[in-house]
């Protein structure tokens, strides 16, 4: 397998992913001209990136800083026209639809990588779900659904992505945790369990891979105001809801997306070249209080 997709680097992107009709992804013939060219300017200038939940919130912003840093993206996400729609906007190939707790759709991915473009450095695991429910009020269905998707996920797109990188030696993955897989919360049972996995694989992962030039690390956000924050909620989302939650952050406001971002371009770039296995708390102080 190894050898296999160290041979795919070497190849030349010949198909992409045609998401416009019925689930899941499929391949269809990709034209000489449909790959973006990136810039000769910027940080990730040349690099290949994946964003995983990049259709919306932190994953759509995280595609803006790699695509502002030069980079080609393959967005991945489980809603097609949100994602098409990322993609372009900013000038990228046809995403990848599908759930990332699907290994065939994490492999396709990385597939879909190396063929437009030849490489693949950096990857984000950004999609995640929440589900707001004390531990003795999550039932199967729900437990069963967050570990897919937060756990299984971004376990099945590190390795295909670890499957590329290893052979040739470089590579960077930045995983979402939370602070919640930390701290812990009330009412989130199911999600703080998964983000706790979640740190505790980056750090396995970049253990495992450190010696292969590949680096792992997590961005773990606070109070960020994403879809996220006001999905699954009993009472309405209001603008008093808002400031409420935002009275609980030591610097009395919600993080906007690209303020994580940006963090997560950081972990991606040469400029954090000696951080492996790290949770980067980005919090506004949430977590020291």
């Amino acid at each position: 397998m190894l050898r296999r997709c160290a041979d795919l680097m070497c190849s030349r992107p010949e198909f992409r992913i045609s998401t416009s009709r019925g689930s899941g992804a499929k391949m269809a013939p990709m034209s000489n001209n449909s790959s973006v060219s990136s810039d000769g300017g910027g940080r990730f200038a040349g690099r290949v990136a994946i964003v995983t939940g990049g259709a919306s919130g932190m994953g759509a912003a995280c595609v803006e800083q790699f695509v502002n840093g030069g980079a080609h993206v393959v967005v991945v996400d489980r809603s097609g026209d949100a994602a098409r729609a990322v993609a372009e906007r900013l000038g990228q190939g046809e995403p990848v639809v599908g759930s990332v707790g699907d290994s065939a759709v994490c492999d396709l991915a990385v597939a879909e990588a190396v063929r437009r473009h030849g490489r693949l450095d950096a990857v984000v695991n950004a999609a995640g779900i929440i589900v707001r429910a004390s531990g003795v009020d999550t039932d199967d269905d729900a437990w069963e659904r967050i570990m897919n998707v937060n756990v299984s996920g971004t376990f099945f797109m590190c390795r295909a992505a670890l499957r590329v990188m290893v052979p040739v030696g470089r590579g960077a993955i930045v995983n979402f945790g939370s602070i919640w897989g930390d701290l812990g919360s009330s009412g989130v049972a199911a999600y703080c369990a998964s983000k706790g996995a979640v740190h505790n694989l980056t750090r396995a992962l970049a253990m495992d891979h450190a010696s292969h030039g590949i680096r792992v690390n997590a961005v773990c956000p606070g109070e960020v105001n994403t879809p996220m924050l006001q999905s699954e909620r009993s009472e309405a989302v209001t603008q008093e809801l808002l400031d409420r939650i935002a009275s609980t952050v030591p610097m009395g406001r919600l993080a906007a997306p690209d303020e994580i971002a940006r963090v997560v371009a950081f972990l991606a770039s040469d400029e954090a070249s000696y951080m492996t296995g790290a949770l980067v708390s980005v919090d506004a102080g949430y977590g020291a209080r």
